[in-house]
């Protein structure tokens, strides 16, 4: 975990360290930053499939929904 001061302070051994492990820098005590390694990075953001795989893949897709139509009449809206 680094301080920001420290962090900006130590970039390049910041950046060292972001090869093994993801490096923490904190703001006013509180996490505010994670520095990870561009392998890493591009191993969790890369894409898993297509959102018709994931729709497919859905457990969603075994039960029936039942959508009933709402026959209200429109509401008044003054203008």
């Amino acid at each position: 975990m680094w301080t920001l001061a420290g962090a900006r302070a130590r970039f390049s051994e910041v950046i060292d360290r972001a090869q093994a492990h993801p490096q923490v820098i904190t703001r006013h005590g509180q996490p505010s930053a994670v520095l990870v390694s561009a392998e890493e990075w591009a191993r969790r953001t890369a894409r898993k499939g297509t959102l018709a795989d994931f729709l497919l893949a859905s457990p969603l897709r075994q039960d029936p929904m039942d959508i009933e139509r709402v026959r209200d009449r429109p509401r008044d809206i003054e203008l």
